[in-house]
């Protein structure tokens, strides 16, 4: 009997086995923790990856970062901007609990008039909770109306709703407690297996409501996700075809992945795909403007060094050079308005015409993830006779110095939290100013207050985008800040992989991903 049983074990592992091997399984790693399912707390990028697969809001934002319909078929944009009426599908159900009394349910605008509540629960605590601040009231009309009423207008307000916070989850689910860790979404995939730490999957759900060329989504039949913490072991599992996906350059192996010019590395070509797209994402030093450098000086240090040159030997020519504006290459609102470029000439002039004491010790505030670029830029503007300190802080502690504005010339990043121009502009807003806005450097300007509350109340896209084309402009007539380079994503595949297209906000979407 024991024989028998063992020949059994034996079957059913081997047909197990078998039917793994017959799956389309898409796997990548996460080097990061996810904490939570909960979309209500997906505020980093391994919680708003994993969070995509398995939810959906009103809209969603396709790979040009134009909006699109979810849930939400179509919306009408009333009261001059500050009432959106939303009319969802009758045909989205969440995924198979048994709570529910068919094993499933259809959603309805009573489900995200819940959603939003939750958000907002004092209780919950949800970090997504700020992109209902200005919203007035909301209500589901009936079961397929939903409605959203502002406290006043915001055009890139639908962008918002693109973000996972607003993601639609069952009251009756949630109140089983423990959602994070057992979520129940409408997404293309559905929860299956979580070992913390070790691995998460992630299933095909049959019931998906989107469709392409008459096909239903997902293509997929599931997504494998591992967590190595250490990124040059991640690097050889995908080497070795163990990974199907591999996001970003890590300092561990960018010189054996690719070239001094950005290129695929050649003994690669042959097995593995290189995508290059914008990430909104700007790198830039900032002046605190209430002890800033004259203006002078200021546009001194943005001619002074040469950003192309840099972003080669440095980044290998991951970046762009950020000649323009604070807006990144790869927003919709981008635009080419003429900023600095390499001119040392140009830097002279302006010293002379200052006048400043090129002794006076000018401290540069950075991290150690950034000191190369502080490094060469210091010794390009030590050829110009500025004499330049640099300071170096632990991650957090320049963070938190940034943001309570007690550093004179520092490095920062801004990211964007939502594809708008308006989520860069407000940085110079004069009522944003730090340490209760993002208003780091305390610049403060009538001029461009006026334009970024015109924008606000400016609903025709394109006459938005020519006022933050002028409000860019000003901050770079005044020298504000030192753009350095706009950020960009760099994803490789496995050559089997197809339909994994990238996206500026570098949001992994999987649902149309096919695998040969």
């Amino acid at each position: 009997m024991r024989l028998n049983a063992f020949v059994l074990i034996l079957l059913l592992t081997s047909c197990y086995q078998q039917t793994l091997e017959d799956l389309s399984i898409f796997k990548y790693n996460e080097t990061s923790a996810i904490n939570s399912l909960d979309p209500a707390f997906a505020k980093d990028q391994a919680s708003v990856w994993a969070t995509n697969q398995l939810f959906n809001g009103l809209v969603q934002l396709d790979e040009n970062l134009k909006i699109q319909p979810a849930i939400a078929y179509d919306w009408d944009i009333i009261n001059k901007g500050l009432t959106y009426r939303f009319f969802l599908r009758t045909d989205v159900y969440f995924h198979e609990h048994p709570i529910f009394v068919n094993g499933t349910r259809v959603v309805t605008a009573h489900d995200f008039d819940y959603s939003f509540g939750r958000l907002l629960d004092n209780k919950l605590v949800a970090p997504g909770r700020w992109v209902l601040n200005n919203v007035n009231d909301f209500y589901a009309e009936n079961d397929s109306v939903f409605v959203i009423n502002l406290k006043s207008i915001f055009p890139a307000f639908i962008s918002l709703l693109s973000m996972q916070y607003c993601s639609v989850v069952p009251k009756e689910v949630i109140e089983l407690g423990y959602f994070g860790l057992n979520p129940i979404g409408t997404g293309p995939f559905k929860f299956q297996i979580w070992q913390e730490g070790v691995k998460m999957v992630l299933r095909k759900n049959d019931n998906y409501f989107e469709y392409e060329n008459n096909e239903r989504l997902p293509y997929l039949d599931a997504v494998s996700i591992s967590f190595i913490s250490d990124k040059q072991s991640a690097f050889m599992q995908f080497i070795q075809g163990n990974l199907d996906f591999l996001s970003g350059i890590d300092i561990s192996y960018k010189d054996e992945i690719l070239l001094n010019d950005g290129k695929l590395n050649p003994k690669y070509k042959s097995s593995i795909n290189l995508n290059v797209s914008p990430y909104l994402n700007t790198e830039y030093l900032g002046f605190l403007m209430k002890d800033s450098l004259p203006i002078e000086i200021r546009k001194a240090i943005n001619y002074g060094f040469d950003r192309s040159k840099m972003i080669k030997y440095l980044r290998n020519n991951v970046g762009i050079p950020a000649v323009n504006g604070f807006i990144p290459y790869g927003m919709p609102s981008f635009s080419n308005i003429k900023g600095f470029d390499y001119n040392p000439q140009k830097a002279q002039k302006l010293i002379k015409s200052s006048d400043f004491d090129l002794n006076t010790n000018i401290i540069l505030s950075t991290t150690s993830s950034y000191l190369d670029l502080c490094e060469y830029i210091q010794n390009e503007l030590k050829n110009l006779g500025f004499n330049i300190s640099i300071n170096i802080n632990p991650p957090s502690t320049h963070r938190q110095l940034v943001a309570t504005s007690k550093l004179s010339v520092f490095r920062a990043s801004w990211i964007a939290d939502y594809p708008d121009a308006e989520n860069y502009l407000s940085l110079f807003y004069s009522k944003n100013l730090s340490p209760n806005g993002p208003n780091y450097t305390h610049f403060q300007f009538d001029e461009f207050d006026d334009l970024y509350l015109k924008s606000l109340s400016e609903t025709n896209d394109s006459i938005r985008y020519l006022i933050y084309s002028k409000m860019d402009k000003i901050i770079i007539d005044k020298s504000v800040i030192v753009p350095l380079y706009y950020d960009q994503v760099f994803r490789f595949t496995q050559k089997d992989i197809i339909g994994l297209t990238n996206n500026p906000i570098n949001l992994l979407d999987l649902k149309r991903v096919k695998k040969k």
